[in-house]
């Protein structure tokens, strides 16, 4: 059983930083594949970042050149995505899912592509 877990979501000024980590386990094909949602509420679930198996990345225009996501795997137990976010902007508050899945969906920003949901993790930016 896949499991993914999300963390390091909570307050910050605009401007400022955060990075959300999560960890998948065990590493599969079918999550090989991974990536950072968001949803606030009265919207609906939106992709905001992904990467691959190579280090491909895609990211949403609302966070390009602010939002850079990177990933870090030892062995085929586990592999650890980070989403780090810069020069927050009010807008960015939601709560942030990260999610897996295997090609060939790899570069989809559909969350009903996704296999594999973490719990989610509150980020708030105040103005």
């Amino acid at each position: 059983q896949v499991q993914v877990v999300e963390a390091g979501g909570g307050s910050v000024q605009a401007g400022g930083s955060l990075r959300l980590s999560c960890i998948v386990s065990p590493y599969t094909y079918s999550g090989s594949c991974m990536a950072w949602f968001r949803q606030a509420p009265g919207k609906e679930r939106e992709g905001v970042a992904g990467i691959d198996t190579g280090g491909q990345t895609w990211y949403a225009d609302s966070v390009k050149g602010r939002f850079t996501i990177s990933q870090f795997s030892l062995d085929n137990a586990k592999n650890t995505v980070y989403l780090h976010m810069n020069v927050t902007e009010p807008a960015d508050s939601a709560m942030y899912y990260c999610a897996a899945t295997g090609p060939p969906h790899c570069y989809s920003r559909r969350a009903v592509d996704f296999n594999y949901w973490g719990q989610g993790t509150q980020v708030t930016v105040s103005s």
